[in-house]
């Protein structure tokens, strides 16, 4: 779900775009700009937890990363970035809060090329609550599975945080939601499970975590944290291909993701789970790590 409040073009604040502040609702660009028409846009999700952004670093690089898997080079370097992204929180006064930086394609050029279009980036910060409602994440959540399918990484650049990789999760997310769903699970071209729509997604069976090896989607950052955060407790984490039917032996699932955090579920489809002991670790473990980013801010 979006966040609550005004639409986002009519919000008080400000947003860094091409390398200055400006007024929120100032932060405009063109119909025929080549990333509305071609998706030549690559973004970040971060958090923001007292005034601290979340693995801001790691962020920003994997946003450079994005945009030359893209065929493009953002005109700021990492450390440019990750300082316009602090500013952007100061300048909202936003100490928790959700940060989504984002570069694209202009509109000097309009049709598949476009190599000399001008390389833009913007930044902007909103009030993000946890992606689901704590009700939801205590009882775990329900998916639905996805009709659609993540690519395969020779058709699409899947190791990029690209738009255009999406438009599948929104008619996922969309059909999950009219059907009484939280959200959607996905498959992969070859019918293993991926993730979920904006999520990867971790599975137990015999105190062991399973979780699909992100071979043709994103490898996110909240996951590796949450690997970490299990191996430090001793929990052994498997990374491998996951067939569908496996669900039907895992006894707890959830999934991480910066909007989602930890959120544990409880339905994928025909398979049940029950948040346990290994959720509760996760969700308790994930918590200390931003309650310490605060702490530390």
């Amino acid at each position: 779900m979006a966040a609550p409040g005004p639409a986002f073009d009519d919000r008080d604040g400000t947003i860094w775009f091409d390398g200055k502040l400006i007024p929120w609702r100032d932060a405009q660009v063109h119909v025929l700009t080549h990333a509305l028409h071609y998706a030549s846009a690559v973004f970040e999700g971060e958090r923001v937890y007292g005034g601290e952004i979340f693995k801001l670093t790691e962020h920003s690089q994997r946003l450079v990363n994005s945009a030359r898997l893209l065929d493009f080079e953002i005109p700021w370097s990492v450390a440019e970035i990750d300082e316009a992204c602090r500013q952007v929180v100061h300048a909202n006064n936003m100490p928790d809060a959700y940060l989504r930086p984002i570069a694209w394609r202009g509109s000097e050029m309009m049709g598949v090329s476009a190599q000399t279009s001008k390389i833009h980036l913007g930044i902007a910060i909103w009030v993000w609550p946890s992606y689901f409602s704590p009700e939801a994440k205590m009882k775990g959540i329900r998916l639905q599975i996805s009709d659609w399918r993540r690519p395969d990484p020779r058709t699409a650049p899947t190791a990029s945080k690209a738009a255009g990789l999406y438009m599948i999760c929104t008619l996922s997310k969309h059909k999950a939601e009219r059907d009484g769903f939280d959200d959607a699970i996905m498959f992969d071209w070859r019918g293993q499970i991926a993730e979920a729509t904006g999520a990867n997604v971790f599975f137990t069976k015999d105190g062991k975590l399973h979780t699909p090896k992100p071979d043709c989607f994103l490898d996110g950052i909240t996951r590796r944290t949450v690997i970490d955060l299990a191996k430090r407790r001793g929990i052994e984490v498997i990374e491998r291909a996951i067939m569908p039917d496996e669900m039907s032996g895992f006894q707890e699932c959830f999934l991480t993701g910066t909007a989602a955090e930890v959120t544990p579920v409880s339905e994928i489809g025909p398979y049940r789970f029950t948040p346990g002991q290994v959720c509760r670790a996760m969700l308790e473990d994930f918590d200390k790590v931003t309650r310490a980013v605060k702490a530390a801010a």
